[in-house]
């Protein structure tokens, strides 16, 4: 795989082609699905920067595998955290944000920013969203017309860990409700997104540590990979989705010696080039 030279991007002005400016909420720390309550900030948390690794919060899925009531997120308010939006939350996030600023130029700021679509015009100060468990995700009417404008004026989405039809049924109740005129469609291996600083033409499953955990790579019926998006009317991806793998979890895990360095390898270079085609495309 080859880095490319375009890592030396400017990412402020990108930020700035979503919409205009808008005031920014605080930091917020919110609980975590998985108990990661008490991981310290790092000593620069203060420090702005150009790009910010924003996590979309999302109301549950009543049938959601987390939002069962008894389960992990069951009868939990989804705008105070430990339900479905919070997997992997915050330790993926600041770990793919410290690989960011060790592999390419972009001036990444250390600590996530979760993104509530009700919190008025917030989601435009934050053109590139991640959000996991898709499964489990079911917006709000104002909250789809909400996300639909601000890929429609330059946002872009990363979709991660779910699996099988079930889930993908789930997912795809709220996904076509937002763009019901605009397919989802295999990725093509010779798009951009699979090339902006790595050549990812070897992309394999990367699975969950619960995955290994139990040895094996997937749940459900979901043993085959998909790199799957919806594009613009100019050929812009603005949504891509990770079907059947856990890059969240590569992230989350990639400092365990216990989780393959294979899949984290994969899974962060694929961030990588998701970051980067989102602020040069």
């Amino acid at each position: 795989m080859k880095a490319r030279t375009r890592t030396g991007l400017v990412a402020l002005g990108a930020m700035l082609c979503v919409t205009g400016v808008y005031a920014q909420r605080e930091f917020r720390v919110y609980t975590s699905l998985e108990g990661y309550d008490n991981i310290p900030l790092p000593d620069d948390y203060t420090v702005p920067g150009e790009w910010v690794f924003a996590r979309l919060m999302y109301p549950p899925h009543p049938n959601g595998r987390f939002s069962r009531p008894f389960g992990r997120g069951g009868r939990r308010d989804w705008r105070e955290g430990g339900t479905s939006w919070s997997q992997d939350y915050p330790r993926a996030d600041r770990h793919f944000a410290q690989a960011m600023r060790r592999l390419t130029r972009v001036n990444a700021r250390s600590v996530e920013q979760p993104v509530n679509l009700d919190d008025g015009d917030d989601v435009y100060n934050w053109p590139w969203l991640c959000a996991g468990e898709m499964g489990d995700w079911k917006l709000t009417d104002e909250q789809i017309v909400k996300l639909r404008d601000y890929l429609l004026r330059g946002g872009f989405l990363m979709l991660d860990d779910f699996w099988g039809t079930a889930e993908w049924n789930r997912f795809n109740e709220t996904m076509k409700a937002v763009f019901p005129d605009r397919p989802i469609v295999e990725i093509d291996d010779a798009d951009a997104l699979f090339h902006s600083v790595y050549d990812l033409d070897d992309r394999y499953q990367i699975p969950g540590q619960w995955a290994l955990m139990r040895g094996t790579t997937y749940r459900d019926d979901g043993d085959r990979a998909y790199w799957r998006g919806i594009y613009d009317d100019h050929g812009r991806l603005l949504v891509a989705m990770c079907f059947n793998s856990d890059v969240g979890d590569s992230w989350e895990w990639a400092d365990d010696p216990h989780y393959g360095e294979k899949y984290s390898a994969l899974g962060i270079r694929i961030g990588v080039n998701y970051v980067v085609y989102s602020m040069t495309h």
